[in-house]
């Protein structure tokens, strides 16, 4: 789906967004953080996996994935109907993990992954996931909530940046964030301006890397 961007003037960008394992392009939050950065001038296209679209609870492998991402970003660079587009791609969980699996080979202007799932929650397995961040060449930003039960800000960090290892990889805490950027009642933060501050942020990194 496109979500057009607005403002005066639109930013010279496309991002193509993914969904996560659990629930399609239709979801209420995907819906909403495209929205949001549609109306800080930003195309938006979001898309739904082949697993989601025949209605199939477990995700297909990889590599389908990955194919799939890779038609979506051809099919997103027509519809959005941008000259010579700043691409950026990224998504939600899953959606973000196989975003930072074909950036490189894309040669994508930048990479954002909501929700990174670093390891599935009860378990510390983590090399699959990480091996290739650490050879990004691509400019990524990986908003991670503080109670994300994939893993918080400080675990991804300490798994990309091991070793030698310094890839572009820029690292924004969600303080009280869970893997959807829900924080506690008890926080006293009211959740719509912690999305709005989260997407405020994307939307500057992105323009920041779109002129």
């Amino acid at each position: 789906m496109l979500y057009p961007a607005e403002g005066a003037p639109p930013l010279n960008a496309l991002f193509v967004f993914a969904h996560g394992a659990g629930a399609g392009e239709a979801h209420p939050w995907m819906t909403s953080y495209a929205n949001g950065l549609a109306v800080r001038g930003i195309a938006v296209v979001t898309f739904n996996f082949p697993y989601m679209e025949q209605k199939r609870k477990t995700p297909d492998r990889a590599p389908v994935l990955e194919e799939a991402f890779r038609r979506a970003v051809d099919a997103a660079i027509v519809s959005a109907g941008i000259k010579s587009p700043r691409l950026f791609i990224g998504g939600k969980s899953m959606g973000g993990r196989i975003a930072t699996q074909i950036a490189n080979a894309l040669g994508t202007n930048g990479v954002i992954a909501f929700g990174y799932p670093l390891a599935p929650p009860r378990s510390r397995r983590t090399g699959d996931r990480v091996t290739h961040l650490k050879q990004l060449t691509v400019p990524t930003l990986i908003v991670q909530g503080t109670r994300d039960p994939f893993g918080g800000p400080d675990e991804v960090k300490d798994a990309v940046f091991d070793g030698d290892a310094r890839p572009p990889i820029e690292v924004r805490p969600v303080h009280g964030g869970d893997h959807s950027f829900a924080v506690l009642k008890s926080s006293g933060r009211d959740q719509g301006q912690v999305h709005a501050e989260i997407l405020d942020a994307v939307a500057a990194w992105i323009a920041a890397r779109s002129l």
